[in-house]
């Protein structure tokens, strides 16, 4: 199946399925962030958009336990910038209609929670399209080489994603039942 397939696919299928209760557990990341040793506190979250996994709840819990939230600023020419973010302030909708800091400090998180629309057992994933997600890990990892977290309901998993070589492979996904590494 090609990229654009998929895409068309688990769109519909997460439409339909997603607002059935799943939601991924907080125990499951801390067990993630546990396994590997992870002790930077900068978390880039994402605001859900277009019946994604809900991540807000973890990254209210996180907050509280003191990490640095961020989330994505959308830039010109497919970029974006992961940005410092409370949830005591504003957001403003951007173009696509996501949510996203109007202001704040650039950080470059330690860990990155992805959203997606596909993924298979080698850890590869299919998002929208754009590439943003692709092109923000190729700059940062000069700077430091972030965790990578897909979250994705367990029924967005395919045999085998094409990749090219511009397609990034997660270290982890962590569905409503597993963590997949």
């Amino acid at each position: 199946m090609k990229k654009s397939q998929i895409r068309k696919k688990f769109l519909k299928l997460r439409e339909s399925k997603s607002q059935k209760g799943y939601i991924i557990n907080f125990k499951d990341i801390i067990k993630v962030l546990k396994k590997k040793g992870i002790k930077g506190k900068i978390i880039g979250g994402y605001y859900p958009y277009n019946n994604e996994i809900d991540c807000i709840q973890i990254l209210k819990k996180l907050e509280k336990k003191s990490y640095i939230i961020c989330l994505p600023k959308i830039k010109n020419n497919f970029q974006m910038d992961f940005i410092q973010w409370s949830f005591k302030e504003p957001l403003v909708i951007n173009k696509f209609g996501i949510p996203e800091p109007s202001t704040g400090k650039v950080k470059f998180p330690d860990i990155l929670l992805i959203p997606l629309l596909s993924f298979d057992k080698n850890l590869n994933r299919v998002g929208y399209g754009g590439g943003y997600y692709d092109r923000y890990i190729q700059r940062v990892k000069k700077r430091k080489k972030p965790l990578l977290v897909g979250l994705a309901y367990l029924f967005q998993r395919v045999k085998k994603i094409p990749i090219n070589k511009y397609d990034i492979e997660l270290d982890f996904i962590v569905t409503e039942k597993n963590i997949i590494e």
